[in-house]
Protein backbone atom coordinates (compact mmCIF):
# COMPACT_ATOMS: atom_id res chain seq x y z
CA UNK A 1 0.00 0.00 0.00
CA UNK A 2 1.35 3.48 -0.91
CA UNK A 3 1.30 6.98 1.03
CA UNK A 4 -1.18 8.10 -0.93
CA UNK A 5 -3.69 5.12 -0.47
CA UNK A 6 -3.25 4.91 3.18
CA UNK A 7 -3.67 8.61 3.34
CA UNK A 8 -7.45 7.75 3.05
CA UNK A 9 -7.15 5.08 5.79
CA UNK A 10 -7.38 7.85 9.22
CA UNK A 11 -8.06 11.79 8.32
CA UNK A 12 -7.79 12.22 12.63
CA UNK A 13 -4.84 14.93 13.03
CA UNK A 14 -1.61 13.25 14.51
CA UNK A 15 1.36 14.11 15.91
CA UNK A 16 4.44 12.18 14.93
CA UNK A 17 7.49 12.50 17.15
CA UNK A 18 11.14 11.95 15.99
CA UNK A 19 13.28 11.59 19.40
CA UNK A 20 16.26 9.91 20.75
CA UNK A 21 17.76 9.89 23.82
CA UNK A 22 21.01 9.89 22.77
CA UNK A 23 22.17 12.97 19.69
CA UNK A 24 24.46 11.69 16.11
CA UNK A 25 21.74 9.08 14.82
CA UNK A 26 20.03 10.77 12.21
CA UNK A 27 17.01 12.00 13.80
CA UNK A 28 16.58 15.47 12.09
CA UNK A 29 17.08 14.01 8.45
CA UNK A 30 14.64 11.59 9.57
CA UNK A 31 12.42 14.29 10.49
CA UNK A 32 12.58 16.06 7.45
CA UNK A 33 12.49 13.41 5.58
CA UNK A 34 9.45 12.17 7.09
CA UNK A 35 7.75 15.40 6.66
CA UNK A 36 8.03 15.70 2.93
CA UNK A 37 6.73 12.34 2.76
CA UNK A 38 3.67 13.18 4.42
CA UNK A 39 3.33 16.67 2.65
CA UNK A 40 4.38 15.35 -0.51
CA UNK A 41 3.78 11.46 -0.92
CA UNK A 42 0.63 11.16 1.50
CA UNK A 43 -0.60 14.58 0.08
CA UNK A 44 -1.64 15.61 3.96
CA UNK A 45 -1.10 19.34 4.69
CA UNK A 46 2.27 19.14 7.36
CA UNK A 47 4.09 21.32 9.76
CA UNK A 48 7.33 20.48 10.71
CA UNK A 49 7.81 21.30 14.63
CA UNK A 50 11.95 22.08 15.19
CA UNK A 51 11.99 21.30 18.85
CA UNK A 52 15.62 21.33 18.88
CA UNK A 53 17.46 24.28 19.77
CA UNK A 54 20.13 23.50 17.28
CA UNK A 55 18.01 23.97 14.46
CA UNK A 56 19.36 21.87 12.08
CA UNK A 57 15.83 21.13 10.64
CA UNK A 58 15.04 24.98 9.76
CA UNK A 59 18.45 25.55 8.38
CA UNK A 60 17.43 22.85 5.65
CA UNK A 61 14.21 23.57 4.93
CA UNK A 62 14.31 27.32 5.25
CA UNK A 63 18.06 27.96 4.82
CA UNK A 64 17.27 32.11 4.84
CA UNK A 65 15.15 32.75 7.61
CA UNK A 66 16.84 34.88 10.26
CA UNK A 67 16.92 33.13 13.61
CA UNK A 68 14.64 34.61 16.18
CA UNK A 69 13.94 34.61 19.83
CA UNK A 70 10.49 33.65 19.90
CA UNK A 71 10.67 30.03 19.89
CA UNK A 72 10.48 30.05 23.47
CA UNK A 73 7.63 32.25 23.55
CA UNK A 74 5.33 30.09 21.68
CA UNK A 75 6.11 27.12 24.58
CA UNK A 76 4.88 30.02 27.08
CA UNK A 77 2.01 31.01 25.22
CA UNK A 78 3.05 35.05 24.82
CA UNK A 79 3.75 34.38 20.92
CA UNK A 80 1.23 32.58 19.25
CA UNK A 81 2.71 30.02 16.72
CA UNK A 82 1.09 31.27 13.50
CA UNK A 83 3.34 34.37 13.89
CA UNK A 84 6.41 31.94 13.56
CA UNK A 85 5.31 29.03 11.15
CA UNK A 86 6.68 29.83 7.17
CA UNK A 87 6.38 28.27 3.79
CA UNK A 88 9.05 26.23 3.02
CA UNK A 89 8.50 26.08 -0.84
CA UNK A 90 7.35 22.61 -0.66
CA UNK A 91 3.55 22.19 -1.28
CA UNK A 92 1.26 21.27 1.72
CA UNK A 93 4.58 21.65 3.94
CA UNK A 94 5.28 24.20 7.15
CA UNK A 95 7.73 24.69 9.30
CA UNK A 96 7.85 26.51 12.62
CA UNK A 97 11.31 27.12 13.17
CA UNK A 98 13.48 26.32 16.41
CA UNK A 99 16.04 29.58 17.42
CA UNK A 100 18.20 29.61 20.57
CA UNK A 101 15.49 30.22 23.18
CA UNK A 102 14.94 26.20 23.24
CA UNK A 103 18.06 25.48 23.99
CA UNK A 104 17.07 25.80 27.89
CA UNK A 105 14.05 24.15 26.63
CA UNK A 106 13.70 21.25 29.63
CA UNK A 107 14.19 24.35 32.14
CA UNK A 108 11.41 26.46 30.01
CA UNK A 109 9.04 23.18 30.86
CA UNK A 110 10.21 22.77 34.65
CA UNK A 111 9.51 26.40 35.08
CA UNK A 112 6.24 26.52 33.53
CA UNK A 113 4.78 23.49 35.38
CA UNK A 114 2.38 22.51 32.69
CA UNK A 115 2.87 19.14 32.09
CA UNK A 116 0.58 19.20 29.11
CA UNK A 117 1.61 22.52 27.39
CA UNK A 118 3.61 20.55 23.95
CA UNK A 119 0.29 18.50 23.45
CA UNK A 120 -1.78 21.86 24.07
CA UNK A 121 0.22 23.38 21.35
CA UNK A 122 -0.12 19.99 18.72
CA UNK A 123 -3.92 19.89 19.70
CA UNK A 124 -3.94 23.90 18.60
CA UNK A 125 -2.27 23.37 15.36
CA UNK A 126 -3.91 20.48 14.59
CA UNK A 127 -6.62 22.68 13.42
CA UNK A 128 -4.72 23.71 10.57
CA UNK A 129 -2.64 20.40 10.19
CA UNK A 130 -3.48 17.00 9.43
CA UNK A 131 0.25 15.68 10.53
CA UNK A 132 2.48 17.52 13.00
CA UNK A 133 6.20 16.02 13.12
CA UNK A 134 7.84 16.86 15.74
CA UNK A 135 11.65 16.86 15.48
CA UNK A 136 12.18 16.68 19.40
CA UNK A 137 15.80 17.25 21.51
CA UNK A 138 17.70 14.24 22.46
CA UNK A 139 17.52 13.48 26.42
CA UNK A 140 14.87 11.85 28.21
CA UNK A 141 13.82 14.83 30.48
CA UNK A 142 10.84 16.99 31.09
CA UNK A 143 10.42 17.66 27.47
CA UNK A 144 10.53 13.38 26.98
CA UNK A 145 7.82 13.61 29.44
CA UNK A 146 6.03 16.09 27.22
CA UNK A 147 6.31 14.63 23.89
CA UNK A 148 5.22 11.04 25.08
CA UNK A 149 1.97 13.25 25.98
CA UNK A 150 1.93 14.98 23.18
CA UNK A 151 2.74 12.25 20.32
CA UNK A 152 -0.09 10.03 18.45
CA UNK A 153 3.22 7.87 17.94
CA UNK A 154 7.06 8.16 18.44
CA UNK A 155 9.47 7.14 15.99
CA UNK A 156 12.65 6.33 17.65
CA UNK A 157 16.11 6.40 14.81
CA UNK A 158 18.88 3.81 16.26
CA UNK A 159 21.98 3.02 14.70
CA UNK A 160 22.74 -0.32 15.13
CA UNK A 161 25.68 -0.18 17.83
CA UNK A 162 25.70 -1.21 21.48
CA UNK A 163 25.46 2.48 22.72
CA UNK A 164 22.49 3.35 20.56
CA UNK A 165 20.71 0.52 21.01
CA UNK A 166 21.25 0.97 25.31
CA UNK A 167 20.11 4.15 24.68
CA UNK A 168 16.72 2.29 23.13
CA UNK A 169 16.16 -0.12 25.69
CA UNK A 170 15.82 3.18 27.95
CA UNK A 171 13.65 4.60 26.45
CA UNK A 172 11.50 1.72 25.85
CA UNK A 173 11.72 1.24 30.00
CA UNK A 174 11.04 4.93 30.27
CA UNK A 175 7.44 4.57 28.60
CA UNK A 176 7.14 1.58 29.81
CA UNK A 177 6.16 3.45 33.32
CA UNK A 178 3.35 5.73 31.68
CA UNK A 179 1.43 2.47 31.52
CA UNK A 180 -1.61 2.43 28.77
CA UNK A 181 -1.07 5.44 27.86
CA UNK A 182 1.86 5.55 25.92
CA UNK A 183 2.32 6.21 22.18
CA UNK A 184 3.16 3.21 19.77
CA UNK A 185 6.71 3.29 19.47
CA UNK A 186 8.19 2.50 16.37
CA UNK A 187 11.97 1.99 16.26
CA UNK A 188 14.14 2.29 13.18
CA UNK A 189 17.37 1.18 12.23
CA UNK A 190 19.19 4.70 11.43
CA UNK A 191 22.49 5.18 9.09
CA UNK A 192 23.24 1.43 8.99
CA UNK A 193 26.01 0.21 7.31
CA UNK A 194 25.90 -3.43 6.63
CA UNK A 195 29.91 -3.53 6.03
CA UNK A 196 30.27 -3.15 9.94
CA UNK A 197 30.36 -6.37 12.12
CA UNK A 198 28.24 -4.92 14.35
CA UNK A 199 25.40 -3.43 12.31
CA UNK A 200 25.41 -6.56 10.58
CA UNK A 201 25.06 -8.18 13.68
CA UNK A 202 21.91 -5.85 15.29
CA UNK A 203 20.20 -5.78 11.82
CA UNK A 204 20.35 -9.74 11.92
CA UNK A 205 18.78 -9.78 15.30
CA UNK A 206 15.86 -7.75 14.55
CA UNK A 207 15.15 -8.61 10.73
CA UNK A 208 11.50 -6.88 10.84
CA UNK A 209 12.59 -3.45 11.71
CA UNK A 210 12.71 -0.59 9.63
CA UNK A 211 16.54 0.10 8.03
CA UNK A 212 17.63 3.74 6.74
CA UNK A 213 20.71 2.78 5.28
CA UNK A 214 24.19 4.83 5.52
CA UNK A 215 24.11 6.68 2.51
CA UNK A 216 26.55 10.08 1.36
CA UNK A 217 22.88 11.09 -0.14
CA UNK A 218 21.08 11.68 3.21
CA UNK A 219 24.66 14.30 4.07
CA UNK A 220 23.63 16.10 0.72
CA UNK A 221 20.36 17.80 2.07
CA UNK A 222 21.61 20.30 4.31
CA UNK A 223 23.98 21.55 1.37
CA UNK A 224 20.84 21.23 -0.90
CA UNK A 225 18.57 22.56 1.48
CA UNK A 226 16.10 19.69 0.47
CA UNK A 227 14.57 16.75 1.59
CA UNK A 228 15.69 13.47 -0.18
CA UNK A 229 12.59 12.92 -1.71
CA UNK A 230 12.95 16.36 -3.60
CA UNK A 231 16.45 15.25 -5.59
CA UNK A 232 17.23 11.70 -4.79
CA UNK A 233 13.39 10.04 -4.83
CA UNK A 234 14.43 7.02 -5.87
CA UNK A 235 17.35 6.35 -3.83
CA UNK A 236 17.78 3.25 -1.44
CA UNK A 237 17.66 6.25 1.21
CA UNK A 238 14.70 7.61 0.30
CA UNK A 239 12.35 4.68 -0.47
CA UNK A 240 12.98 3.27 3.18
CA UNK A 241 11.67 6.57 4.28
CA UNK A 242 8.59 6.10 2.39
CA UNK A 243 8.40 2.70 3.40
CA UNK A 244 8.37 3.58 6.98
CA UNK A 245 6.21 6.32 6.43
CA UNK A 246 3.65 3.96 5.29
CA UNK A 247 4.22 2.38 8.95
CA UNK A 248 3.45 4.89 10.96
CA UNK A 249 0.70 5.40 9.09
CA UNK A 250 -0.93 2.24 9.41
CA UNK A 251 -0.12 2.24 13.21
CA UNK A 252 -2.09 5.66 12.91
CA UNK A 253 -4.68 4.25 11.50
CA UNK A 254 -5.26 1.08 14.17
CA UNK A 255 -5.14 3.51 16.86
Amino acid sequence: MTPKQLCAMSHAMATVAVFSPKGGVGKTSLSVNLAWVSATLSSRRTLLWDLDGQGAASFILAPGLKRGDAARAVIERKVEPERLIVPTGIERLDLLPADDTLRSLDATLAGIGAAKRLRRIADDLGRRYERVVIDCPPGLGVVADQVIRAASAIVMPVIPSPLALRAATALRHHLDTRGKGRPPLLPVFSMADRRRALHREALAAAPDQPVIPMASVVEQMTARHQPLGAFAPRTPAAEAVAALWVLVERRLAAE
